[in-house]
């Protein structure tokens, strides 16, 4: 697996053109203190052969005073290069390695495991396409695994190889690792990790690292390095919507002016008609410049200058966009913030905002809540301390062209820095949502007319229930569009009814031709259709009545204001978790097609978000059992409630 070519001994330049059109893949390893990371990364180096000999000798010979295996060959110290790490046994800082193979390049992170240092492992994972996340066999999942995780789903990482480690201090059992790999699945189930990998290995003795373990014979995946060597990463890149933040404007005589940056996403040809931002003035691509010359196009993520066609104003920090596919330009925005110093955030107070090539100034105008890494749900905080994650509303003091971040990381992320110290103080990720002075919904709103007061009803619910014999309910069937949320609605009223129940549904697209006939498609809008529904269940329910609801509702957070109106005692989560491949071909209304050409926007699983429920009561596959199987499973549901007997 060395990195060594004959073309270095015969053809250097040959061998150096080879080297430079490899791809590239950026990793990081991650997990809690003590799981094994940089031994990882040293077993991986020393079994490729890929450490010099003056650097080997120099290993072994630190082995001796500083390893923790007892004077044999500690790999560990090859990425734990401080002092204070050698020392301690740890990691602080984010090492950075760098290999190649014949295949590709690897940039390698080797994060800290330690919760204090948790900001350093959010900075090594911000541009990485892979995470490798240990585990200690012996612990299993603990809560900084918890945590790593949920940095990686966070950024937007897509590949992650879960690595349970030190098999050989647990006699490779097999036994152990199924249990330890099932654990894992049950948290990243309410994680965004699209493509999840598992593997055995042993970091120090170097099982299933480069070579197949003879310890784990149960075992027949992939090893690591042919993992790294051979995962597909080629679609990972937003491709289709150019952007270009302008970071220099190159005028080195009066017949040139070229626009300096890196093209942060998307393709660009000579030729194509670009719009700058916040200009809004149009023109051409007139030349692409690099220093071997001019290109007749470029992408993602090249630097290069542009040059067009008529002299229109773009300074540093404009940013260069097609006018068909443009991002959003506003001053307010919400986001999702890691604290990353000691001093805690405090809003309303002016930072520097750093997106992109752009500086602007701005407060957090408001802390709406924070997460808790461990069970993932909301709480109420009034600000963030280190190493806290939560959700902000941003007011800056000018526009910026940004995206969310789930559709482009590049310009969907953010910095924040203190006026006075210049410290980085945080990361931010933008959120596909608008703020909440922009929305349409109504969720916080104060009824218009004065001296309202509710009125009760001389029928108990208690009366109704016995009348009924059934609990009112709203059971939410949520999944993207094709995943059958409105066929099992109708089919579990069928069967409800058939019973002897009595229940209703309450549709999605019916609501839209009625109620919410005003509503579009936007997130403020599939919001305020999803809070209007939200109080029609509630008068169903009060009624005595089951709601079926079949909604699309992509948003965690609006999902859980429904249940908070509902009641949180009678709002019943279904997840129908079809994968999006699937929902394609049971698309006979054509939505998908014209969501990808760009005619149906903000559509959740191609152009918009789709979250995942964090904590559904019910996970019904309807890509895998029928439909009587699927409304089997909710009464099943309904009958362990005691809502139905």
């Amino acid at each position: 697996m060395s990195h060594q070519s004959d073309l270095i001994a015969t053809d250097i330049d040959a061998y150096l053109a080879q080297h430079e059109q490899k791809e590239l893949l950026r990793f990081l390893t991650c997990g809690s203190v003590d799981d094994g990371k940089s031994t990882l990364i040293g077993r991986l180096f020393y079994d490729a052969k890929l450490i010099y000999e003056d650097t080997l000798k120099s290993l072994e010979e630190d082995s001796v005073t500083h390893g923790t295996t007892g004077g044999g060959f500690d790999p560990a110290l090859f990425t734990d290069g401080l002092k204070a790490e050698r020392e301690q046994g740890i990691t602080i800082d984010v090492a950075y390695r760098y290999f190649s193979t014949a295949n590709r390049k690897f940039i390698i992170a080797d994060c800290p495991g330690h919760e204090q240092y948790t900001r350093n492992m959010a900075t090594g994972a911000s541009t990485c396409d892979l995470a490798v996340i240990l585990i200690d066999a012996r612990h299993g999942v603990v809560t900084q695994t918890k945590r790593h995780s949920f940095i990686v789903s966070l950024l937007g990482i897509k590949h992650v190889m879960v690595a349970v480690n030190k098999m050989d201090l647990i006699d490779f059992s097999q036994d152990v690792y199924e249990q330890i790999r099932s654990d894992y699945q049950d948290f990243a189930g309410k994680l965004d990790l699209p493509d999840l990998h598992f593997i055995p290995i042993s970091a120090l003795l170097g099982d299933n690292i480069v070579d197949q373990s003879e310890h784990m014979p149960w075992y027949r995946g992939t090893t690591l390095m042919n993992f790294l060597d051979t995962i597909y990463i080629g679609s990972d890149r937003n491709f289709k919507d150019f952007r270009f933040p302008v970071q220099y404007v190159n005028r080195p005589h009066l017949d040139f002016r070229g626009f300096c940056g890196t093209i942060a996403s998307g393709v660009v040809r000579k030729g194509d008609e670009v719009m700058a931002l916040p200009s809004r003035r149009r023109s051409r691509v007139k030349s692409i410049v690099t220093f071997d010359g001019e290109l007749e196009e470029a992408v993602t993520p090249q630097s290069v200058t542009v040059t067009l066609d008529n002299e229109i104003d773009v300074s540093r920090g404009d940013m260069i966009v097609r006018p068909g596919n443009m991002p959003r330009l506003e001053q307010r925005f919400e986001a999702t913030v890691v604290w990353m110093h000691e001093e805690q955030l405090v809003p309303g107070k002016t930072y520097i905002f750093k997106h992109a090539a752009k500086n602007a100034t701005g407060t957090i105008s408001t802390m709406r809540y924070q997460i808790d890494v461990n069970s993932l749900h909301r709480k109420d905080a009034p600000t963030l301390k280190l190493n806290e994650i939560g959700r902000c509303s941003v007011s800056l003091n000018e526009p910026i062209s940004y995206d969310g971040y789930r559709r482009n990381r590049a310009t969907g992320a953010f910095i924040i820095v203190d006026r006075i110290s210049n410290a980085t103080v945080a990361a931010g990720m933008i959120l596909e949502l608008a703020t909440s002075d922009q929305r349409r919904d109504h969720w916080d709103d104060e009824p218009r007319a004065g001296e309202l007061h509710e009125e009760l009803s001389a029928v108990t619910s208690q009366e109704r229930e016995a009348r009924f014999g059934q609990k009112p309910v709203t059971i939410l069937l949520t999944g993207l569009t094709g995943a059958g949320k409105t066929t099992i609605a109708y089919a579990l009223e069928r069967r409800l009814f058939d019973l002897g129940r009595a229940a209703t549904v309450l549709d999605g697209q019916n609501m839209r031709r009625g109620i919410s006939r005003d509503l579009g498609f936007s997130a403020d809008e599939r919001s305020e259709n999803l809070r209007r529904s939200a109080e029609v269940a509630k008068l169903i329910n009060d009624a005595g009545l089951i709601c079926i609801a079949a909604f699309v509702a992509p948003s965690e957070e609006v999902r859980q204001r429904a249940a908070e109106v509902v009641g949180d005692d009678r709002f019943i989560v279904v997840h129908l978790s079809a994968p999006v491949e699937i929902c394609r071909e049971r698309d006979t209304d054509g939505h998908y097609p014209l969501a990808d050409s760009g005619e149906i926007a903000n559509f959740p699983g191609v152009s918009a978000p789709y979250d995942e429920p964090a904590s559904p009561d019910l996970v019904v596959p309807t890509h895998e059992q029928s439909v009587n199987n699927s409304v089997d499973a909710i009464l099943k549901l309904l009958e362990d409630r005691s809502v139905v007997s």
